[in-house]
């Protein structure tokens, strides 16, 4: 697999990344450039992932795209190779654990200043009261809850010898508690509360190192997942995220936050 990761690694992309400031009103978001920076972005072949990479070119970053399947990942490598070398494409798979240890030793000397724990599955249709596919759960739980947290523990290295020392995990509404009136949708409800739970747990124990963890709430986004009717695109969702993250601060650690800067009740 490391044999594998360095050939493609080889493909280089440019990443970017539009950044706002943080303002409670999101009308007022203004885009801004931010200082170059290194980022590490989990399930970048599609979707918010994709977008993330398309924007942050625009700001010079340096970035490493991950994806489970980079063979097939072939929007994400026409933007390498519009890139000069600034971005990477590596194997991820959130379900393949060793796949994470061997990119951390791969890129054992970067720093990473950004973390984005953005990949994610919605789980198994049959998700209802009487018709859970158990093993469906446990597979989504561990790409939605237990890989993010392995993500952090593979890369605490690079993480502090990053700058800025964010962790970012795309989480959801519907892992809110306070948040759930309508039931069902066991499966991925309970993945996003469960890592809601591991952002809180990584701001606390990961204070002392001055590592900022928050999680992130898209909005109803216009991805595979989200449909063709959601409310805004993954543009729109992007630039606000990435402004999000780029005003971070110690004293937002822990923070559940919502697509228009808000805090979302856990």
């Amino acid at each position: 697999m490391l044999v594998m990761t360095a050939i493609i690694t080889n493909k280089k992309i440019a990443f970017i990344s539009v950044h706002l400031r943080k303002n409670k009103s999101i009308q007022s978001l203004l885009p801004i450039k931010s200082l170059p920076m290194n980022i590490l972005i989990t399930g970048a072949n599609r979707g918010i992932g994709l977008e993330m990479v398309r924007q942050a070119q625009q700001q010079g970053w340096r970035v490493f795209a991950c994806c489970r399947n980079p063979h097939n990942a072939d929007s994400l490598f026409n933007i390498a190779r519009l890139s000069n070398g600034q971005i990477s494409v590596h194997i991820a798979d959130m379900l393949e654990l060793a796949t994470l240890q061997a990119l951390s030793y791969e890129l054992r000397n970067e720093a990473i200043d950004i973390l984005v724990n953005n990949a994610g599955v919605y789980g198994p249709d049959k998700n209802r009261f009487g018709n859970v596919d158990v093993a469906g759960w446990l597979q989504t739980f561990q790409v939605n809850s237990i890989a993010p947290l392995k993500m952090v523990e593979a890369f605490i290295e690079q993480l502090n010898m990053g700058q800025r020392k964010v962790v970012a995990c795309m989480s959801s509404k519907m892992g809110s508690m306070a948040d759930n009136g309508y039931g069902n949708s066991y499966i991925y409800r309970s993945s996003k509360a469960a890592l809601n739970a591991v952002v809180k747990s990584l701001s606390i124990d990961l204070k002392e190192q001055g590592i900022i963890s928050v999680a992130l709430h898209p909005g109803w986004v216009k991805t595979d997942m989200g449909g063709p009717n959601a409310e805004i695109s993954t543009t729109e969702c992007v630039q606000q995220l990435l402004g999000h993250i780029n005003a971070l601060t110690p004293a937002d650690s822990g923070r559940f936050i919502d697509i228009d800067g808000s805090d979302i009740p856990w």
